[in-house]
């Protein structure tokens, strides 16, 4: 059993490369052999956004304050992004798999028109 008291792992700055706007990732657990299951909560301020990407495993998201958007294109390993409302902060817990180590596909950026047509939707 590992505890892990809050506030004991330092918070960071979503890179610009996979994030637009403002965007700070809270580490909770990382996947510890032969474990594969790692999360963290994710805080976009409003308009904020993840880049396009897909996961191996999967993702689950829990949505645990504000407005967010989301959208997805596919079944199975789906390419998605997803972040907050254009006047609503979003904060929610992503749980993901690694497969080999990687957890995570990184994809180009949502353009403003994509995420413009999805805040209207």
């Amino acid at each position: 059993m590992d505890i892990t008291r809050a506030g004991s792992q330092p918070s960071g700055k979503g890179p610009a490369d996979w994030f637009t706007g403002t965007v700070r990732i809270d580490p909770l657990f990382q996947a510890k052999d032969p474990a594969r299951a790692a999360a963290a909560a994710v805080t976009f301020e409003p308009g904020a956004r993840t880049a396009w990407h897909t996961h191996p495993l999967g993702q689950t998201l829990i949505v645990t304050a504000g407005a967010g958007l989301a959208q997805r294109w596919g079944g199975p390993g789906e390419r998605h992004w997803h972040g907050a409302s254009a006047t609503t902060a979003m904060t929610h817990i992503a749980i993901q798999e690694q497969l080999d180590g990687k957890a995570v596909d990184w994809m180009e950026q949502v353009t403003d028109e994509q995420y413009q047509a999805r805040s209207k939707a």
